[in-house]
C-alpha cells in the first residue's frame, strides 16, 4: 500500500526455519530456491502459495513470522496486504456497478458534491485505472495522526493533479482511498464492513479483515525493515491511516487460495466484469495506459504467458499475487521485510511449474 519503496541495505543474517506444515519432508527445487533467495535478501519470513485451477498444490511457510519470539511462518500466518488489497476495493466497486448503484463513467462530483469543480471531469473508471491525475500522499501528510474521511477527502482534493483526467497514467493511492469513501457514501457502510459482508464471509476467508493493530490477532506476523544493516520493527502509523481502501488488510495464503478459486467462477462478479478488470484500461485517446493497469490489477506478458497480478508494500511487508489465467496457475508470496522482492520469488516459482521442473 501507499508508496512502493525499495531500500537496499547490507543486512544481517537471519535464521531461516522451514515450517513443518509442508506435506513433503524432502526439499525440492522450490524449497532450495526460496531458502537461498531469502538468505540473499535477508528476509525473516515468507509464505508461499501455489494453486492450480483453484486447487492448492503448495501452501508453505519459511523462516520467522516473529524474530523476537522465534515463531516460524506457517500457512496460517497473517501478513499485511499492502496494495494487493486494491483488488478487493476494485471488486467491491464493480459489484456496485453490476447492481446499478455506481456508473463507471459517473463524475466524482455525483458522490462528492462539495469537491472541487475539477472533479466533475474525473470518473470512477479513471480512479480504478490510475488515470485520474490523482497522485500520492503528500510529504506533509502525517502518518501518525488520525484523520476522518472528510479530512482525507479534503487532503486528496488539495493535492495538485499530475495531468488532465484520462490523458496519462500514474499510480495513485489517493485514488483508491477515494474509492473507499465512495463505497461508504453509496452503501452507508464502511468499506471494510462491505468487504466482510460481500466478499470475505461468502468465500469463508476467515482471517482476512481490515488492519487493527490494537486487536488480538492470532498468528499475526511482525513487519521488519533494515536500517544500516540492522533488522528493525516496522514504523508505527495511526489506526485510521491503516484502514484506508488503498490496501489496509490482513490475510493469509490460505484465504488467498479461496480468493483465487473464486476468481475462476461467477460467485462474486460476472465473467464479463472480471474480464473488464483484467483488461488494460484505455486513455481518452483510445490507447492502452502505460502502466498496463486494469481495475485493481496489473496486466502483463511474461515470457509469452498472460499474467494478472499486483504487488503490495506497507509497514514492513512486501506481498504479491500473480495469476496466470491461461495456464490456470497462481503464485502468492507474502514476506515481512520492506525491502524484499516478492515478485522475484513469484516469477521464479511460476517458471518452475510452467516449465515442468516442479509438478
Amino acid at each position: 500500500m501507499r508508496i512502493l519503496r525499495s531500500f537496499r541495505y547490507c543486512a544481517v543474517a537471519v535464521l531461516l526455519i522451514l515450517s513443518p506444515v509442508r506435506h513433503a519432508l524432502a526439499a525440492d527445487a522450490v524449497d532450495t530456491y526460496v531458502q537461498a533467495e531469502m538468505a540473499k535478501q535477508h528476509i525473516p519470513g515468507l509464505a508461499l502459495l501455489v494453486s492450480r485451477d483453484g486447487q492448492v498444490i503448495r501452501a508453505q511457510g519459511y523462516g520467522l513470522s516473529n524474530v523476537e519470539l522465534q515463531v516460524p511462518v506457517k500457512p496460517e500466518t497473517i501478513f499485511q496486504s499492502g496494495s494487493v488489497g486494491k483488488q478487493f476495493t476494485a471488486t467491491a466497486v464493480m459489484m456496485l456497478v453490476e447492481e446499478g448503484k455506481i456508473g463507471l463513467d459517473d463524475p466524482l462530483t455525483k458522490y462528492f458534491p462539495d469537491a472541487p469543480a475539477s472533479w466533475k471531469q474525473i470518473t470512477v473508471r479513471e480512479l480504478l485505472s490510475h488515470t485520474s491525475g490523482f497522485t500520492d500522499y503528500p510529504k506533509s501528510f502525517d502518518m501518525r495522526k488520525d484523520y476522518t474521511e472528510a479530512q482525507e477527502i479534503k487532503m486528496v482534493a488539495a493535492a495538485p493533479a499530475a495531468f488532465a483526467p484520462g490523458t496519462s497514467w500514474s499510480y495513485s493511492n489517493l485514488g483508491f482511498l477515494t474509492l473507499g469513501v465512495l463505497i461508504h457514501r453509496v452503501t452507508g457502510e464502511f468499506y471494510g464492513d462491505f468487504l466482510q459482508e460481500r466478499i470475505f464471509r461468502p468465500l469463508d476467508m476467515r482471517t482476512t479483515r481490515i488492519i487493527g493493530e490494537a486487536d488480538i490477532v492470532p498468528n499475526r506476523a511482525a513487519g521488519y525493515r533494515l536500517v544500516k544493516g540492522e533488522l528493525k520493527n516496522q514504523e508505527w502509523v495511526s489506526p485510521t491511516v491503516n484502514t484506508t481502501a488503498d490496501g489496509s488488510l490482513y490475510f493469509t495464503i490460505l484465504d488467498l487460495a479461496k480468493w483465487d478459486a473464486a476468481l475462476y467462477t461467477d460467485k462474486l462478479l460476472k465473467k464479463s466484469t472480471l474480464d473488464q478488470m483484467w483488461t488494460v484500461a484505455k486513455l481518452k485517446n483510445g490507447t492502452p495506459n502505460s502502466g498496463h493497469y486494469g481495475f485493481g490489477w496489473f496486466i502483463e506478458n511474461k515470457k509469452g504467458h498472460h499474467v494478472v497480478e499486483h504487488e503490495g508494500a506497507w509497514q514492513g511487508f512486501e506481498t504479491v499475487i500473480s495469476r496466470y489465467p491461461d495456464d490456470k496457475l497462481t503464485v502468492v508470496v507474502l514476506t515481512n521485510l520492506e525491502s524484499a522482492e516478492p515478485s522475484k520469488f513469484a516469477d521464479s516459482v511460476a517458471e518452475m511449474y510452467l516449465s515442468g521442473k516442479v509438478k
